[in-house]
């Protein structure tokens, strides 16, 4: 089989385990847990295969033509695809085997393994999409995932709300998407990738700020940037190893891909909005993750923060580096700005992924327990699960020659180079991510059970414990990045190839925000049944929940007191005046006057004798001169 074989092969896979399942293994959970199983350990094995290849490729193929405006169907194979495709390959393994044991004794498990499946497919598509519609049928299909999978048990009113409430705020971002989409192939006369940077390097493409711009709403939805980031932490009503593979490592980052795709169309407006869309998303997630009491939603917030912080990398652009050889210089310029994102995109879809999976068994060995305020003492009582959710919360942190210490030094170089004010509040966000993880882990597994629930607390059977020891050990290596494809443009090396003074800034400023942010979650909260900051900080802790309340709040009051008061009166305009004076012309005057006149014949005589008496009193006004016509 050729490279393009084996792509096509691997993007097909998946929906043929979703149609087996649908078809045949409805009432069979256990041999369709089984069959998407392999599917997926197929497709890791092969994502690797691909990217190990030398070979890299484009094919397209014309679907349909309107006129001039053909829709293609294709493949663009290079060594960014390569890198998403792995890791969607082995994150998507490493859920499936740990929905094994999760699921097991769910009444729908047919249903669920059926929709991981058909999300495969419709994430491998993005991965592979050689054009921007392409891109955007997969996109639309990873929400329809994305949905069924959050309302897999629907019989919860909150996790059907939540499914509906991440479809509508996906969809806002997508109409943006499309005009954007629209407005590229209205200006350069292709959305095809490929010819899009070949008319770049042409110096032929037109730029336009608003096209970026309209693709970049795309993104905000789905990788949940303000203001359309409400919906990622009420997602978490859908079961844990869903949170893992669509909400910390591959829908969501989706988003920052997308950009990465489009990278030729960039302009510096555009990239300043990016920029700082990322900064303050990173750091008001970052806020909002200290309240939560809930594992599921602090992992959530986490997400959102990391995801700012990639779009904020992102908006940073390029970048310039002077290497001296001998007696010469060479300057560089580098796409740094992509680079750092997908490196952090790595990075955090390990560490993230192995999170989410250790609050599943956290979640699953507390008898599905949440809060992790009636937890602790976990450590001796899930030790597996503690040494590697141990692993990734150093990793988020930022812990040295950790994933996360290498990708997260990268983007502070970037942005101490670039933008000191992005650089200021990512460092704090930093020190944010550092206490609220650190809070997490100590109320988690320290200390003594404040539950029954986690007085008899137990470690998962191996489907629940093996995808956790792959991860974590990812989560130590992901960073060691000798053989990662040249997608990263040179972004690797930025702090080795900063100036001495800059590299020690940036690694003195790396280690301190860990261990301050470290030492005060460590410290101040106590492993006790409340809040440590509502007890001793009331006004503090009501602020934050109010920052995190405060989207919520608004779009409540936007679609109550704004959207729906303003469909009723186009309601009213369209039957009343539209339909009935526009449409309807003379007839629907008539028809108009006809009511009226109805109105006067009610059948009963105390009406009649009112009107009546008015019509005396209008005669005795006319005989008067009181009224005249």
């Amino acid at each position: 089989m050729t490279m393009l074989q084996h792509a096509i092969f691997v993007l097909i896979l998946p929906l043929v385990s979703a149609a087996v399942i649908a078809l045949f293994l409805r009432r069979a959970g256990g041999l369709a847990a089984t069959f998407s199983t392999l599917t997926a350990a197929s497709i890791a094995a092969i994502s690797v295969i691909l990217a190990l290849h030398n070979e890299r490729f484009t094919a397209s193929y014309e679907w349909f033509r309107l006129g001039d405006l053909a829709i293609s169907l294709g493949f663009k194979y290079d060594d960014l695809a390569a890198l998403m495709l792995v890791i969607v390959g082995i994150v998507g393994l490493c859920v499936h085997v740990f929905s094994l044991g999760y699921m097991h004794d769910d009444a729908a498990k047919a249903r669920y393994f059926g929709g991981l499946s058909i999300f495969m497919f419709s994430m491998i598509g993005i991965v592979f999409a050689d054009n921007l519609f392409m891109m955007f049928i997969f996109w639309e299909l990873v929400g329809f995932s994305s949905y069924v999978l959050i309302n897999h048990w629907h019989e919860k009113q909150s996790a059907a709300d939540a499914s509906k409430k991440a479809f509508i705020a996906n969809r806002v971002g997508d109409f943006g998407f499309l005009l954007g989409i629209v407005m590229c192939y209205w200006l350069n006369g292709t959305v095809s990738l490929t010819e899009l940077a070949a008319q770049g390097e042409a110096h032929t493409l037109h730029f336009s700020a608003l096209v970026p711009l309209l693709l970049f709403c795309g993104a905000v939805g789905k990788s949940a940037q303000l203001p359309l980031h409400v919906w990622l932490p009420d997602a978490m009503e859908g079961p844990t190893p869903v949170s893992a593979l669509i909400h910390a490592a591959t829908m969501v980052a989706a988003g920052i891909y997308m950009l990465c795709r489009i990278n030729v169309l960039m302009v510096p407006d555009a990239l300043t909005v990016i920029m700082w869309t990322g900064t303050a998303t990173a750091l008001y997630a970052a806020l909002c993750a200290i309240t939560q009491s809930d594992i599921k939603k602090v992992l959530a917030y986490s997400t959102l923060s990391q995801l700012g912080y990639m779009v904020a990398a992102f908006g940073l652009g390029s970048i310039t580096l002077s290497h001296a050889h001998g007696a010469e210089t060479h300057t560089v310029v580098l796409a740094a700005g992509v680079g750092a994102a997908m490196f952090h995109l790595t990075t955090h879809a390990f560490f993230k992924a192995l999170m989410f999976l250790g609050s599943g068994s956290v979640i699953h060995g507390c008898h599905h327990e949440q809060d992790i305020f009636k937890m602790g003492g976990l450590r001796t009582r899930m030790p597996l699960t503690f040494w590697t959710f141990t692993v990734g919360v150093a990793a988020i942190i930022g812990f040295p020659y950790l994933a996360g210490f290498f990708s997260k030094d990268a983007i502070l170089y970037l942005a101490f180079a670039k933008n000191k004010a992005v650089f200021g509040f990512l460092a704090l966000t930093a020190v944010l991510t550092s206490l609220y993880m650190v809070r997490l882990w100590k109320l988690t597994f320290l200390g003594e059970p404040r539950s029954e629930d986690a007085k008899h607390a137990h470690e998962g059977g191996l489907t629940l414990t093996l995808p956790l020891v792959l991860l974590a050990v990812l989560a130590v290596v992901a960073g060691y990045h000798s053989h990662y494809p040249k997608v990263f443009d040179g972004v690797l090396d930025l702090v080795p190839e900063a100036e001495g003074s800059d590299h020690t800034i940036i690694f003195i400023t790396s280690l301190g925000v860990m261990l301050v942010g470290a030492a005060i979650g460590y410290t101040f909260w106590k492993s006790t049944p409340t809040d440590t900051l509502a007890d001793k900080s009331p006004g503090l802790f009501t602020a934050l929940t109010a920052l995190k309340q405060s989207f919520d709040r608004l779009y409540d009051y936007y679609v109550a007191k704004v959207q729906q008061r303003f469909a009723l009166f186009v309601n009213f305009f369209e039957q009343i005046f539209l339909a009935g004076v526009i449409v309807r012309g003379l007839a629907g005057v008539v028809g108009l006057f006809g009511m009226g006149a109805r109105a006067l014949h009610v059948g009963n005589l105390n009406a009649y004798v009112y009107w009546f008496l008015l019509g005396i009193v209008m005669l005795w006004l006319f005989a008067t001169g009181a009224v005249s016509l």
